[in-house]
């Protein structure tokens, strides 16, 4: 098995630095694992992280409640980098000896090892800074409560982590690309995600008589059958608007129209403006289809987050860390996601991008985010803080 951890290391920046750590991070990371924490309930996951932040000399600043952000360096800031720290309302199914101690939650999106990850960075930082004092800083942010909406990146940025933050780099755990590699993409790498519920209400009746009723479950079919298909005409294809209902409930019995029924689903885009106008054009168009059936409409859409729009500038950056540490060969084009990432709350603000890192053991078993059963290869770990430490080195270069 190639070991990752010291390829390339004849051009390493932050491999010597990272070596005699790196038994203490993957201890770090799997203490978290075993001890995963709900979003806005990351209380011992900000303890410990303040606790070995200030062993290190630094002065870590908790937000509201939980999470924190720490400068390393002086002077003004070259980048921020972000990683998330909540889990998910998850049974763990890994049968990992440190698997999650906290039943029904567990880390099964990799925030344990972004977690880490940014400890890492902000010790090498802290540790470099001391031997030759850094020209510039780079602020860490330990942002929780990704994995709910509203998510906690508008806490955050409400708190001013990106007070004069020119640019903001992240990382995501991502299980289809192999270890040793990272994934990129200039652009949208994740989708807008919006909910809408949808209750109607009306007279109810028999099945022999509809026209004596408010014919509801015919109008939710045709609200979850022609929504979709206007948005198909109205918004331009490319911005990739999707509809998708994951719930529809009515009725009891087959002979009778009820008097209530619920649907609910999500919007999902790649385009930041036709977002914004897909969700005016959503609301409308659901009550113009159910309006010839008589029945009683409350919709609420929840908007989500925006899409995740990479810079360009940003995601070379990351690019040209990753070939300096890893290799040549260690960048791929990673495919858009229509998952939501709160992360583009963040690139709202300034230019940023983020970067997928491969945790897929080469010819391993393949998982998903999101599963009890999610298994990542540890390596990964010390590949994200080589190639992000090495991204916020080039950044203090330029400043």
């Amino acid at each position: 098995m190639r070991n990752y951890t010291t390829e390339a290391e004849s051009t390493s920046l932050v491999g010597p630095w990272l070596k005699p750590l790196l038994p203490e991070l993957i201890a770090f990371r799997r203490d978290l694992h075993a001890h995963p924490e709900l979003s806005f309930k990351e209380f011992r996951t900000t303890d410990k992280l303040v606790k070995r932040l200030q062993e290190a000399g630094l002065k870590p600043r908790r937000l509201e409640g939980t999470g924190l952000t720490v400068d390393v360096g002086e002077g003004p800031v070259a980048a921020a980098l972000r990683g998330d720290i909540d889990a998910l309302p998850i049974i763990e199914e890994t049968g990992l000896e440190f698997a999650s101690r906290n039943h029904g939650v567990t880390h099964a999106c990799g925030h344990d090892v972004h977690t880490a990850t940014m400890l890492g960075i902000a010790l090498i930082l802290q540790r470099m800074h001391e031997e030759s004092p850094l020209r510039g800083t780079v602020r860490i942010i330990f942002q929780p409560a990704e994995e709910t909406m509203p998510g906690g990146a508008h806490a955050c940025i409400e708190q001013g982590v990106l007070d004069g933050v020119p640019r903001i780099l992240a990382l995501h755990c991502d299980p289809r690309i192999d270890v040793g590699k990272i994934g990129t993409r200039i652009g949208a790498i994740t989708s807008a995600s919006d909910t809408i519920r949808i209750e109607l209400t009306g007279r109810g009746g028999h099945t022999s008589r509809p026209h004596l009723t408010e014919d509801l479950v015919f109008a939710l079919a045709q609200i979850a059958v022609n929504v979709p298909a206007v948005l198909s005409r109205r918004v331009d294809v490319r911005s990739g608007v999707s509809v998708v209902w994951g719930q529809i409930s009515a009725g009891s019995a087959p002979n009778a129209i009820p008097a209530s029924g619920f649907m609910a689903g999500t919007m999902r885009c790649l385009d930041r403006d036709a977002w914004h106008s897909a969700g005016k054009i959503l609301d409308e168009v659901v009550q113009e289809i159910a309006a010839p059936y008589g029945v009683d409409v409350h919709l609420e859409h929840t908007r989500g987050v925006p899409p995740v729009v990479n810079s360009e500038h940003e995601t070379a950056l990351i690019e040209a860390s990753a070939r300096a540490e890893i290799g040549e060969s260690a960048v791929v084009l990673t495919p858009q996601s229509m998952g939501g990432e709160d992360f583009a709350w963040f690139l709202a603000e300034t230019p940023g991008a983020m970067m997928r890192l491969g945790t897929k053991t080469p010819g391993g078993e393949e998982y998903d985010l999101h599963r009890g059963d999610y298994i990542l290869d540890e390596r990964a770990l010390g590949l994200g803080i080589r190639v992000l430490t090495a991204a916020a080195l080039r950044t203090l270069r330029d400043l």
